[in-house]
């Protein structure tokens, strides 16, 4: 699979949705209600995208995509 095939706003939203997740991992998180009502958000944004339904294997799909977004995250922080 071409790590392009994905739309900009799913990456993007994948890519907040690590963010997310490490800022509520991280030790005394502030506003953890927030940060788990956006974490909730993200992860229904992501489940229902209408690009899982043009892909043959979507669970390939989906960790191709967790892939690509920390790469992406990892390329920014640098």
């Amino acid at each position: 699979m071409d790590v392009t095939d994905f739309p900009d706003d799913l990456v993007q939203t994948q890519a907040a949705w690590n963010a997310t997740y490490q800022a509520l991992a991280a030790p005394r998180p502030r506003d953890i209600t927030a940060l788990r009502r956006r974490l909730l958000l993200l992860s229904v944004r992501l489940w229902w995208h209408p690009y899982w339904e043009t892909v043959p294997s979507v669970p390939a799909a989906r960790s191709e995509l967790r892939h690509l977004a920390r790469a992406h995250g990892a390329v920014r922080a640098a």
